[in-house]
């Protein structure tokens, strides 16, 4: 009976066991792990007796009871169902890093000396900063990563949104594959076309209209993409196909598309587009078919802007007269012009700038005289419009990609303000920039640099192409060491530094092996610059020097034949 005596099998009595061992412990009670836990967070001096009987002292006591509840925990786990095992990853059928390379790819992966948070940096390289202009040498070599790196790849790329186009070529198919084995890289499957989905063959027309009518959105996005790159219009036959069963916002998104391969071809259906019910849709075809100077639309609007500008016949020296629309009327909101103005701007004016940068730059010259594009940027406007004309003239010539009209909306890079006739601002300037051929670019800003210095400088260095261009690169230096002869405050030039780290030709750094030194600090300078000039200057040739070398690591290695033939590449 529970909780008496019995007697054994002599007879003798033998005492009941305790109610605790036998019986199911009350469901208030804690559990015996729960109990060990607790003791180990009170501590054994506070709880002895439960563990200090076996002998041993309490707290080697408490580990061999966790030790051997442990196995009992786990020993009464049921085993799970087997998972299905994942697909063997893709095979990636480029070429093999260098190893010296693959080197240099483990070490930006993993050291952060370099970078800094916050305050001095040191004259050491910030090699996560490097990493982006790796992986642009590596994919143009068209290297694969080693499988040993992707995971590191991975996490650089999820800490850091810029890193990932580039992380992710270089990574090719592995990183999807991954991807879906790992919630922290979900990112990557985000970025690949459709999702990552593998889309169907161009060719494939039953596959393709399956997808279309039954894909889901980023899939149809992903396959509209892929054959407007190819072949643009069946994409845009495609497209027509359901654009009236489609929501507005999809609209909106697949209508984005047609930016690329844009052609004459493509009018008819954004001429359609402009009768669409949403307004956002009918904004984004207006603005596609004013980036086609010979459509209906481009056509209408330059009589529109026409009427409002022309010559001053009533002045001894020409001008440019200004009266825009006094109305903005249901045609003129069908070909986009947005009616309402945003707060502190004009009805009048901001139905001119709308109507001026929508109209081909080709109506002016005709209208203005037979005048070249820097003959009329040059001329006086009447009436205090020239901010305003000027302004929409520059968002017409960044649309419409016209070198000719950029470069005299830009003027001398050494024109007072460097502002130039029409650009208003550094924002312009540098949209202006981007339409120029990457040399002259380069000679701009040099230019630009050469007569007014750094402080307004970096907005417009970030649109020029990289490595710098020689006059570019030498600009740079020669302001840097202007700036710090004179005793100008180093921290504001930082970010100059940080871009020429990224920009400047490595071969550059044999010129500032002249200003390692510390400078003699005039009376006038911030204290301490001299040194930190001195280190800046430093990191700056040590980070140059470093990106030689990734450059060298990075090459094919040629190999000798044998027999003494032609050279090839390393195998």
């Amino acid at each position: 009976m529970n909780g008496t005596s019995s007697t054994d099998a002599t007879g003798t009595p033998t005492p009941a066991a305790p109610a605790s061992a036998t019986s199911p412990p009350s469901p208030t009670a804690p559990s015996p792990w729960e109990d060990l836990v607790t003791t180990a967070l009170l501590g054994t001096d506070r709880r002895p007796a439960a563990y200090g009987r076996s002998g041993r002292e309490a707290p080697l006591a408490l580990l061999d009871e966790a030790a051997m509840a442990t196995v009992r925990r786990r020993a009464g786990l049921r085993p799970a169902r087997a998972a299905r095992r994942p697909e063997p990853a893709p095979e990636d059928p480029r070429p093999a890093l260098p190893t010296a390379a693959a080197r240099r790819l483990a070490t930006l992966l993993t050291d952060r000396s370099g970078g800094g948070s916050g305050g001095r940096r040191g004259s050491s390289p910030d090699l996560m900063e490097l990493l982006p202009q790796w992986l642009a040498a590596a994919n143009a070599h068209g290297y694969a990563a080693p499988p040993q790196a992707l995971p590191a790849l991975l996490d650089a790329a999820r800490g850091r949104t810029d890193l990932r186009p580039a992380a992710l070529a270089f990574a090719g198919p592995r990183a999807l594959w991954l991807a879906r084995l790992n919630g922290d890289w979900r990112f990557a499957l985000r970025a690949a076309p459709g999702g990552g989905a593998t889309l169907p063959d161009p060719g494939d027309a039953e596959a393709v209209r399956r997808l279309w009518q039954e894909g889901l959105f980023a899939e149809r996005a992903a396959l509209l993409g892929a054959l407007r790159a190819g072949t643009p219009a069946p994409a845009r036959e495609l497209l027509a196909s359901t654009w009236a069963t489609e929501r507005a916002e999809d609209r909106l998104m697949f209508l984005d598309s047609l930016r690329t391969g844009l052609s004459a071809a493509d009018e008819p259906f954004l001429e359609q587009a402009l009768g669409d019910r949403s307004r956002n849709v009918r904004a984004t075809a207006a603005e596609l078919l004013s980036a086609l100077p010979a459509s209906a639309l481009a056509t209408r609007m330059a009589v529109r802007a026409a009427a409002c500008v022309a010559l001053d016949r009533t002045q001894s020296a020409p001008a440019i007269a200004v009266e825009p629309p006094l109305e903005c009327d249901s045609g003129m909101e069908r070909d986009g012009v947005v009616g309402t103005p945003p707060a502190g701007r004009g009805e009048r004016s901001w139905w001119l700038g709308q109507l001026v940068e929508s109209a081909p730059l080709g109506t002016w010259p005709g209208r203005l005289g037979g005048r070249t594009a820097r003959d009329i940027v040059a001329l006086p406007v009447t009436d205090g419009w020239q901010g305003e004309l000027h302004a929409a003239w520059c968002r017409a010539a960044v649309r419409q990609r016209d070198a000719r009209w950029s470069r005299a909306l830009l003027g001398s890079p050494s024109a007072p303000e460097a502002g130039g006739p029409g650009a208003v601002s550094l924002a312009d300037r540098a949209k202006l920039l981007a339409a120029l051929e990457p040399a002259e670019r380069a000679d701009w800003v040099a230019g630009f640099i050469a007569a007014h210095g750094l402080s307004e400088a970096f907005q417009l260095l970030g649109v020029c192409a990289v490595p710098w261009a020689a006059p570019l690169g030498r600009s740079v230096v020669d302001a840097l060491n202007i700036a710090r002869d004179a005793g100008s405050y180093p921290w504001s030039f930082s970010g100059v530094m940080g871009l020429a780290e990224r920009c400047l030709d490595p071969a550059q750094a044999v010129r500032l092996e002249g200003l390692l030194a510390m400078p003699d600090e005039r009376e006038d300078a911030a204290p301490g610059a001299g040194g930190y000039w001195a280190e800046a200057f430093q990191r700056l040739m040590t980070t140059l020097r470093l990106r030689a070398q990734m450059t060298e690591e990075l090459a094919p290695a040629i190999i000798e034949r044998p027999s003494g033939g032609a050279p090839r590449e390393g195998e």
